[in-house]
């Protein structure tokens, strides 16, 4: 999948996926959506940041989200 809006980069807030162009990670927009902001909300507060980016973001996480393998580990005492 291709992400025209969201970039990383290990100079840029430690390799973080961010918004091109800004410091604004795809982790807090998340924080901003869980915490009951909109996608206009935001928007409105962060001009320089298009919807489009916006809702990216949200698709980024989503899709690695979905694809996160998680494996347990028990410890043998």
């Amino acid at each position: 999948m291709k992400f025209e809006f969201i970039t990383s980069d290990p100079q840029i807030l430690g390799g973080k996926p961010i918004i091109k162009n800004t410091r604004i990670s795809v982790d807090v927009i998340l924080e901003w959506i869980a915490s009951g902001a909109s996608i206009a909300d935001i928007n409105k507060a962060h001009p320089q940041l298009a919807e489009a980016a916006i809702k990216e973001a949200v698709s980024y996480a989503s899709h690695f989200l979905h694809n996160e393998l998680y494996i347990e580990i028990k410890s043998v005492a």
